[in-house]
């Protein structure tokens, strides 16, 4: 996590996020649950959150910031955007393959 890219005097600046886990990664929340607010250093990204609760990219399927699409590409697991800067409120949802769809095999019909 670095602050270098928000300016000098930010080291010790601080955001809260809301963190959102649904289907295969729920269990990622542990104790915490499948959604929770976390802290981290000002300039902190995606890739932040990603490694803080160990997700492994490849049974991530769909990340949202704020509702919007962090991972480019239809179906291309683990294709996530982990160098999207984050701001003090965000919402982070991480959804692994949704149950009967493609990315558990089942055919698209």
């Amino acid at each position: 996590m670095s602050n270098g890219s928000i300016g000098h005097n930010s080291a010790n600046a601080r955001i809260a996020v809301e963190v959102r886990l649904f289907n295969s990664l729920t269990h990622f929340g542990g104790r915490d649950g499948p959604v929770q607010r976390i802290e981290l250093d000002a300039g902190s990204t995606v890739g932040d959150v990603v490694r803080r609760l160990g997700l492994p990219l490849s049974e991530v399927f769909l990340a949202l910031r704020n509702g919007r699409d962090v991972s480019p590409g239809l179906y291309e697991r683990g294709n996530v955007n982990t160098e999207a800067y984050l701001d003090d409120g965000d919402v982070i949802a991480f959804s692994g393959p949704v149950p009967y769809s493609f990315g558990y095999g089942a055919a698209i019909v």
